[in-house]
């Protein structure tokens, strides 16, 4: 596709060399429609570069990358300050719970307890206390293997302590606020660690694929608006 930019600039200096080459009483209208057709076009597209990049000796030309430092600052407070807030996570989670409530009850967390491993949380115990002062006295009653016909007991009363605590909705609650604190420190540094990684060119590149293609209206009516004044000061003129 023609560039919007390039087209209306064309059509504009189309109108100019024609201008230039009839004669009778349309030369100066035509003339003059295209001319400032033309530089109301140019001035516009000249403006829409400068966005983007440098041009000697124009002061504050290429903005965009001159300040990407700025524009990442605006990213990251768009992100953080819109999308992730503590009232979006904590809505979030609420909804999570209350649809886990309605339609699975304590299902989630019954399947993190039946997926606890209780009998190594057992062996481990078992290790902390021969390596303590009990052992010399369990040593006089058959050592570790005393303690085997309390690992059934034990898996027992660690699940319906764990089904217990699952229920507490205080608990919960706190497992809920830490989950959204540590997904909002997490998604903090996730951000931080992008936005490090950018460049100003990348930055250029990102900010130029999303806009640039709407500024080319700028130019295109840039040139309307200037060959409409050129039409009307050169009939105003005439007819003075």
């Amino acid at each position: 596709m023609i560039d919007k930019s390039f087209l209306t600039n064309a059509i504009a200096l189309l109108i100019v060399i024609t201008g230039l080459m009839i004669s009778g009483p349309w030369k100066d209208l035509v003339l003059n429609t295209g001319l400032f057709a033309l530089s109301g076009g140019v001035t516009n597209w000249l403006a829409v570069h400068m966005l983007f990049e440098r041009v000697p000796g124009f002061y504050g030309s290429g903005v965009i990358p001159a300040r990407f430092e700025e524009f990442k600052s605006g990213i990251k407070l768009l992100i953080m300050e819109q999308f992730f807030t503590r009232e979006n996570l904590d809505s979030f989670f609420d909804k999570l719970s209350a649809e886990a409530g309605d339609q699975q009850g304590n299902s989630t967390m019954d399947k993190v307890i039946d997926a606890i491993d209780f009998n190594s949380a057992f062996d481990s115990l078992v290790e902390v206390i021969m390596s303590s002062s009990f052992a010399g006295m369990l040593s006089m009653v058959g050592g570790a293997n005393a303690l085997g016909p309390l690992r059934e007991p034990f898996v027992e009363k660690m699940h319906e302590f764990l089904a217990k605590v699952s229920e507490d909705q205080e608990i919960l609650d706190h497992i809920q606020k830490d989950s959204a604190e540590n997904l909002l420190s997490s998604v903090e540094q996730v951000v931080d660690q992008r936005l490090e990684e950018l460049t100003p060119q990348l930055v250029k590149e990102i900010i130029q694929g999303m806009i640039r293609k709407h500024l080319g209206w700028l130019v295109v009516w840039g040139g309307v608006i200037g060959g409409i004044i050129g039409l009307a000061t050169t009939l105003l003129i005439f007819q003075a």
